[in-house]
């Protein structure tokens, strides 16, 4: 996912193979993926749908809300179901770094088993040479430097050493 555009669609391919929703469940489920703090306006969400369904990826419907109301319910076409696919057979580097890693461990299910193993072990290296990078940081930080921002580079090595441990007993789990 090189761009924040391609994670979106992917995360929206992979709720939708789930099953059909209307604008406003996807963007509350899109929200559990991304976390509370990443907020997801329907002015970025409604301009992404609306390229997938120019794409063909995706096709819209009317359901009735209430009797006298209905609401659009977004579905995949079977050229957006290929794409899911496709896109859950694709490993790089994207699927591992920060972002990627997140949308596409949210969607790990339909992912096979050799893919989740490669994607993990992607995300155990970038997150081994950050440590690294961080620790030599630590060790030879320059006298002077700010407090805080020496703090936040600890708390940035500790939370990669523990998300290391992590993805060791994942990488365990998924061998098996």
């Amino acid at each position: 996912m090189r761009s924040r555009s391609e994670s979106l669609e992917f995360a929206l391919l992979g709720l939708l193979s789930q099953n059909s929703l209307h604008g406003y469940e996807l963007r509350k489920r899109l929200t559990a993926i991304y976390g509370p703090f990443r907020a997801l306006s329907f002015s970025v969400l409604y301009p992404q749908l609306k390229r997938m369904m120019l794409a063909g990826l995706i096709e819209e419907s009317t359901e009735a809300a209430t009797p006298r109301r209905s609401r659009i319910v977004y579905g995949l076409t079977e050229k957006g179901r290929d794409r899911f696919e496709k896109l859950t057979d694709t490993v790089g580097p994207d699927t591992w770094e920060d972002e990627g890693f997140e949308v596409r461990f949210a969607f790990f299910s339909p992912t096979s088993t050799t893919n989740r193993v490669r994607i993990l072990e992607g995300r155990h290296r970038r997150l081994k040479e950050k440590a690294e990078i961080l620790r030599g940081e630590l060790e030879k930080s320059p006298i002077g430097i700010d407090k805080y921002l020496e703090e936040w580079r600890r708390h940035s090595l500790e939370s990669a050493e523990r998300e290391i441990v992590w993805l060791e007993d994942m990488i365990k789990t998924e061998r098996k």
